[in-house]
């Protein structure tokens, strides 16, 4: 019999969703053992009925649970209720619903400012009034899952790697759980380290960095942060590179940005970041600013409005 399996996605982009595709061939091995009874990306099926006239929403029991996203509205949270409750096993599935993601940094300003800007601006009038009719109303904050629900398997990422995704797929269809790597991205770079330091100021990537000679591999090029360019692979989770295990930012020649969130859950990335570089000699003044540590994960309570609605 197949595994009844429920997707959703709430604040996302669909490219967790994409990366699920991009499982290959794998996807077709996967297919023929689970059965997706729920999925707005993938099939027509409707929160109140397919009339539109139940009394209130309702989503199939399933065995799996897909989440991508975290939660920004009213909506979300209605919709993550009811997959909680229908669901066995919830799988957060990438950056977005494990720690906030891109759209988390709004948490550095309040509500009435995000509507403030993007319902008035320097050459229109402002609006008399928000758009509410038909409009779920923002939550407080762009949240995670786990600040709102119990989530049992957490795919970070943005987005996760297909072999990770399928791998964690085929253990809970084995009934043989699978333990996603718990090093940081440095622990699986290929880079090459002279380990003399010597940095003090950080430089923009704007200019290239030393790739090494043509046609020499990922391990003739020496280590990005070496080179004074910021890379946050020391403070990120590793895993990015599936089962090829070179981080993909990396192989692509340019610095880790942190989209698989701290290494120990419940860790600060900036923090940490910040903490590494002063360790290191390195000015941390060089820095044009330090928010965008917590580009990937700023849910958890970590971004917040100041009292000058300027980030906390």
């Amino acid at each position: 019999m197949a595994v009844k399996v429920a997707q959703e996605w709430l604040n996302s982009c669909s490219g967790c969703e994409i990366s699920i595709v991009d499982m290959g061939e794998r996807l077709l091995e996967v297919l023929t053992k689970i059965e997706f009874v729920h999925g707005p990306v993938l099939m027509d099926h409707k929160y109140f009925g397919q009339l539109g006239d139940g009394p209130r929403m309702e989503i199939p029991e399933a065995v799996v649970g897909l989440v991508s996203g975290g939660i920004r509205n009213e909506e979300h949270l209605e919709v993550l209720a009811e997959m909680r409750k229908k669901c066995k096993v919830l799988i957060a599935l990438g950056t977005c619903a494990t720690h906030g993601g891109i759209p988390a940094l709004i948490n550095s300003y309040t509500n009435e400012e995000l509507l403030d800007r993007y319902y008035s601006t320097e050459t229109t009038d402002k609006c008399d009034s928000v758009p509410s009719d038909g409009v779920p109303p923002l939550t407080g904050s762009c949240m995670a899952l786990d600040e709102k629900v119990k989530v049992d398997i957490y795919l970070p990422g943005c987005p996760p790697n297909p072999d990770q995704i399928f791998a964690v797929l085929a253990g809970l269809l084995g009934n043989t759980p699978v333990e996603l790597p718990a090093k940081s991205v440095c622990d699986f770079c290929p880079t090459h380290r002279e380990g003399k330091g010597g940095v003090k100021k950080l430089r923009r990537f704007l200019q290239p960095p030393q790739y090494g000679a043509p046609g020499e591999g990922i391990d003739k090029m020496r280590c990005l942060m070496e080179q004074g360019i910021l890379c946050m692979g020391s403070v990120t989770r590793g895993g990015c590179g599936g089962e090829g295990l070179t981080p993909r930012c990396i192989e692509a020649r340019v610095p880790c940005r942190g989209c698989y969130g701290p290494v120990k859950p419940g860790t600060n990335q900036r923090f940490d970041m910040l903490n590494a570089l002063a360790s290191n000699g390195v000015d941390i003044s060089s820095l044009p600013e330090s928010v965008s540590l917590l580009r990937f994960s700023g849910a958890h309570g970590l971004l917040r409005p100041s009292r000058k609605g300027k980030e906390a």
